[in-house]
């Protein structure tokens, strides 16, 4: 048996253990190193030349986080790697625009070289903060496996070149232009300073430099400076374009020419485009007909949004003949739309793959329940998401459509909140779609059996039992997974009132 240790012994053991865990872990040699170098910038920037390049992303971030200008300058044109993912170091920190600009400059003097320093490696300056996460905390620490991407160049076997009597050499090959990845976010009536100098840079630099963005969002910017920007990106390199303006649909056809250029555009999202009164109807039809050829172009487009988009009513069939491909997402929201573009939506060849189909907000009270029953039909094979909230359908529309959605084998998320539905038709509805193995949420609206008046007053304790019967239906048909959340806009403010089994109601809502 080990001998019993002292009491005291113990406690100082503990005591001391206590004291090691809680103390901070001593700085690395690295860190120190790091530390030292930055102290001296002429040293550290003669040091780059010859410096590992396993030691270039810890250097580089405390010659970032110290704000160490010169320094960061000289990294970017000594980087030894082809990316420099700029963007995912700056989600961590805060940067100084003195900083940022200053790793621009560096591009800007290395873009300037006509012959290219020993060990530049550099192919593509990464700004978007989403892209990379991981490869400073990889560098900082003691694993080192972001060499898939981001690896240096292996040099080549040196081969033995034969002398050619009266050979001059051919003229040098052409610098391959450096890429910038941005993603850009124009919600400003000007540019902000630093994207400002960087479009300083990329028109100095024109055809050394590509300027490359993948996701595009504009929310409020002059259109004239708009323009400005949009010449000098590379526009195919756009993938995603969100335009949340409230535009005349004049401006929509200036802008048209540049949309038509994003040759590889996947999803485009468009809202709040409005006719004036004074655009004669000559004009108009040439401002939409100037935006829907710009479609004849885009041959990878997969997802659309058109939200309170204007001229849309009697014209939708004119925006969907334009489409080169199938799309996966059609969402038309608080739009107002005539029963023949329903019509034709639903013959439509594009929309037979669907996986997401959104018409919130489109009133179909006064129309025929079949166009959306056959556009039900023709993508129940693929269809995952469908959401028909507020758009005023009845029960004897709603039940025409009922075995179109039980066909719907993919169908995972199901929402036709603010809808005037009973409960019959619910407990209907819930019959046709327990077969559905994929079908997970469905969201309904409070069935007319639980207003206590036409005002609209939601009485909690109807809601209750009428939600308790079907969540029992759900237990006896062998669905008690499948989640139904009840949900009502409140009369005040306009949020729901959800109930899942108890109520969750704004703050305004008053019970009665």
């Amino acid at each position: 048996m080990w001998p019993k240790l002292p009491q005291v012994y113990l406690q100082d053991s503990f005591r001391s253990r206590f004291i090691r865990m809680s103390m901070p872990a001593p700085p690395r040699l690295l860190d120190l190193a790091g530390q030292s170098l930055l102290r001296d910038q002429a040293s550290a920037i003669a040091a780059l030349e010859l410096l590992p390049m396993e030691l270039f992303p810890p250097l580089f971030t405390a010659a970032f986080t110290g704000r160490h200008s010169e320094t960061l300058k000289a990294m970017v044109q000594a980087w030894p790697f082809a990316c420099l993912p700029l963007g995912a170091l700056m989600r961590e920190q805060q940067p100084h625009q003195e900083t940022f600009q200053a790793a621009l400059a560096g591009l800007d003097v290395l873009l300037a070289q006509e012959v290219r320093p020993r060990r530049w490696k550099l192919q593509v300056l990464d700004l978007r903060k989403n892209a990379h996460q991981d490869f400073w905390t990889v560098w900082s620490g003691t694993r080192a496996s972001m060499y898939s991407l981001l690896d240096p160049e292996v040099p080549q076997p040196m081969k033995k070149r034969r002398k050619v009597e009266g050979c001059r050499p051919g003229p040098r090959p052409p610098l391959a232009p450096v890429e910038v990845l941005i993603d850009l976010c124009l919600k400003e009536r000007t540019p902000d300073e630093s994207l400002a100098y960087l479009i300083q840079i990329a028109q100095q630099r024109k055809g050394m430099m590509h300027l490359c963005c993948k996701k595009l969002k504009i929310f409020a910017m002059p259109m004239q400076n708009i323009k400005k920007i949009l010449r000098i990106i590379q526009l195919d390199s756009i993938q995603d374009l969100e335009v949340n303006c409230t535009w005349k649909l004049s401006t929509l056809g200036k802008f048209a020419p540049h949309l038509g250029q994003m040759g590889n555009l996947r999803r485009l999202l468009l809202s709040h485009i409005h006719m004036s009164s004074h655009t004669t109807l000559a004009k108009e039809e040439q401002c939409i007909s100037q935006f829907t050829a710009q479609f004849l172009r885009l041959h990878h487009l997969e997802e659309l949004y058109l939200d309170s988009i204007s001229f849309l009513e009697n014209r939708l069939d004119q925006v969907l003949r334009c489409l080169m491909t199938p799309l996966e997402t059609l969402s038309i929201t608080n739009c107002l739309l005539s029963e023949s573009d329903l019509t034709h939506l639903s013959q439509h060849l594009n929309v037979s793959q669907l996986k997401d189909l959104g018409l919130s907000g489109v009133s179909l009270t006064n129309m025929s329940p079949e166009p959306l029953q056959v556009l039900i039909e023709r993508a129940s094979a693929t269809l995952q998401d469908l959401d028909l909230d507020e758009c005023g359908i009845m029960d004897s529309q709603f039940t025409v459509i009922l075995p179109a959605l039980g066909h719907c084998s993919q169908l995972t998320t199901f929402s036709f909140c603010g809808n005037p539905i009973s409960m019959d038709v619910l407990e209907n509805l819930l019959r046709h779609t327990i077969g559905l193995r994929k079908l997970s949420h469905v969201l309904y609206p409070a069935p007319l059996e639980s207003y206590e008046d036409v005002r609209g007053t939601l009485h909690l304790g109807r809601l209750a039992h009428l939600h308790a019967r079907l969540k029992q239906m759900l237990q006896e048909l062998g669905r008690p997974g499948m989640v139904w959340f009840s949900a009502n806009p409140c009369p005040r403010c306009g949020d729901r009132t959800f109930y899942d089994p108890e109520p969750i109601l704004c703050p305004c809502y008053m019970p009665a």
